[in-house]
């Protein structure tokens, strides 16, 4: 799992990697494939905590190019199929690290 890009909490994501080395950097290919791997850094960080994506109660989106708004929903709907959180989607001149899109989540799950 890769750590958070800045001094912040790790409920933001961004479509880090970690290679072999420790070393993270951005997966190639722009804002879909950045999607799902912050989506997976998400899903990782809840399982460390007994939880899944379908715990996610809010997420906020942001997006550097929102023409591709509707890209974005279709890996959106492969990731959350089981569980349609709250969102919002916010277009922002500029990410960190240059990414092209991070994902904010919430998640709520009782404790057993």
């Amino acid at each position: 799992m890769s750590p958070a890009v800045g001094p912040y909490s790790p409920v933001r994501q961004v479509g880090l990697a970690t290679d072999d080395t420790g070393s993270a950097a951005l997966v190639p290919g722009g804002t879909i494939p950045e999607l799902r791997r912050a989506l997976q850094n998400t899903a990782e960080l809840l399982a460390v905590e007994g939880a899944t994506l379908d715990d996610v109660c809010k997420t906020t989106l942001y997006l550097v190019d929102m023409s591709e708004y509707a890209a974005v929903n279709e890996v959106w709907i492969e990731y959350f199929a089981g569980n349609r959180p709250a969102r919002s989607a916010v277009a922002v001149a500029a990410l960190p690290i240059g990414a092209r899109v991070e994902v904010e989540a919430w998640a709520y799950a009782p404790v057993a």
